[in-house]
């Protein structure tokens, strides 16, 4: 196992700013972890094939940054589903079937993981209510952000006081489909043709992801902001599942984007 390292988190200056000190947040990359070979730094993805013990301990590291003990870091199985889970304070490390959580309970951290999906996290300070959701384009397109949103309001959140940060995802220059891709997003909004442009490869497209989830986000009534860093060029910070099928690897870890209401 690696010497001793902290992770060192991407924050949010908007994030930051809005939410103030009651709110910790960070997106979280490969730097501070222990995990070795393809999946080396801070995987912390249960699903994957990395060493379990290296996997436990990275998720400590991350609840540690946040001052917390490993079982109060929440995560859940992600189906890529616009299905959302309530974290209250009888949270016992279930980890169901969703691609969303939101908590107004302090001292619980809630992550996402993602490997070129979209990591979006909420807050909304004044009310003290949180949420963290994972977005590939079947989520953004069938509601999950919104979905997040409306189950903070549930919890007490304003949705104009509400901030939503998009962290590190696959950028519109990494992002090629085929034109049945394509037709899926016309078919719903033609207006969605605004998130595609031609590629160099005929008859594909390169799709901006991140534009269609901010444009969404705007659009629910959330200040937005997208963080516009690309997992896929950038190996040394981010695990990108895209990269490693090109590379034809046999598997890849997962980042954690956290957010946590402090405890007084």
């Amino acid at each position: 196992m690696q010497e001793k390292t902290s992770p060192t988190p991407i924050e949010s200056p908007l994030l930051s700013q809005k939410a103030g000190p009651r709110i910790a947040h960070g997106f979280f990359t490969r730097e501070g972890g222990v995990s070795e070979g393809i999946y080396a730094g801070l995987n912390v993805g249960i699903g994957s094939n990395d060493d379990r013990n290296h996997v436990l301990e990275n998720r400590a590291r991350v609840a540690g940054w946040f001052g917390l003990a490993p079982e109060k870091l929440a995560t859940v199985h992600q189906v890529h589903s616009p299905d959302v889970a309530v974290v209250d304070s009888a949270y016992d490390g279930e980890r169901p079937q969703v691609d969303a959580m939101v908590t107004s309970v302090p001292g619980i951290v809630l992550g996402v993981l993602s490997a070129d999906c979209g990591p979006i996290l909420f807050a909304d300070s004044e009310n003290g209510v949180v949420g963290a959701a994972h977005a590939g384009w079947k989520g953004a397109l069938t509601g999950v952000l919104e979905n997040t949103i409306d189950a903070m309001i549930s919890l007490g959140a304003e949705r104009e006081k509400i901030t939503a940060v998009l962290g590190p995802s696959i950028g519109p220059e990494s992002y090629e489909v085929g034109p049945e891709f394509v037709e899926r997003f016309l078919a719903t909004d033609p207006s969605y043709a605004a998130f595609f442009s031609p590629s160099k490869n005929a008859g594909h497209s390169m799709f901006d992801l991140p534009s269609l989830m901010i444009s969404r986000l705007k659009a629910a009534g959330v200040t937005a902001e997208n963080l516009d860093m690309d997992t896929y060029p950038d190996k040394e910070r981010f695990y990108s599942y895209r990269r490693t099928t090109h590379a034809k690897e046999p598997d890849y870890g997962r980042q954690i984007s956290a957010i946590a209401i402090r405890e007084d």
